[in-house]
């Protein structure tokens, strides 16, 4: 079972308002697995960002600029979400501006659900836990998630906690990661962000072992056969 925990970061609330995707994350889970394979990418959005939304994940205008467009990114997103279940905190949000991104890119796409099924785990999380607070925070708090790092809102920070919650959430915390570094090119990243950027964001990256990297390339063989 292939599953993509998947978050977006916007230059503001409304598609109507034509905002849109600065940011996506998504992590990989196969059989309810951490396999270390994950898609990020920042994007232009060919439009300011409103200042509360700049609050919210400190991603400026400057920084966003030389990113591509969401034109230029489509065709390898889709291929990576193509056939997975989508995890998604407050999915219509998520949905709604991918949505929107792939009405206006130059080749024809249908929605989301055509593509992949999705689950919204705060459905979920209501379900389980009726009356209470169900941000990504207060879920993290509550299932002894460390989530220290998360001074600003990132799309693939994001998901790597929602991949955590939701794995607690549904039965267990399968195989995490314990080892998390940077890569050469995310501390590039960090280094020509904007000041807010730099002083709160840690990007996270989780490392597969060779188990489940050979776990996972079995399991691919086996579905392509």
């Amino acid at each position: 079972m292939r599953q993509i925990v998947l978050d977006t970061e916007t230059t503001g609330l409304l598609t109507k308002d034509n905002h849109r995707i600065i940011e996506i994350g998504c992590i990989e889970l196969v059989n309810r697995k951490f396999t270390g394979k994950r898609y990020h990418q920042y994007i232009n959005p060919e439009r300011p960002v409103d200042e509360g939304a700049l609050e919210v994940h400190g991603l400026s205008n400057q920084f966003l600029d030389d990113k591509p467009l969401f034109n230029d990114i489509v065709q390898e997103f889709m291929a990576f979400i193509d056939g997975a279940e989508l995890i998604i905190h407050n999915a219509p949000f998520d949905v709604g501006f991918i949505n929107y991104e792939l009405s206006l890119a130059k080749k024809k796409w249908r929605t989301v659900a055509d593509y992949c099924r999705i689950i919204d785990t705060l459905v979920l999380a209501r379900q389980l836990h009726v009356g209470q607070r169900n941000s990504l925070d207060a879920l993290c708090k509550r299932y002894k998630i460390d989530n220290s790092t998360r001074d600003l809102h990132g799309a693939l920070l994001d998901s790597h906690l929602l991949a955590q919650v939701y794995l607690a959430m549904t039965g267990g915390q399968g195989s995490l990661f314990d080892e998390m570094k940077m890569t050469e090119l995310e501390e590039r990243v960090i280094q020509n962000a904007s000041p807010s950027v730099k002083k709160h964001r840690k990007l996270i990256i989780l490392n597969a072992t060779p188990d489940e990297i050979a776990a996972h390339e079995s399991k691919l063989k086996e579905m392509l056969s």
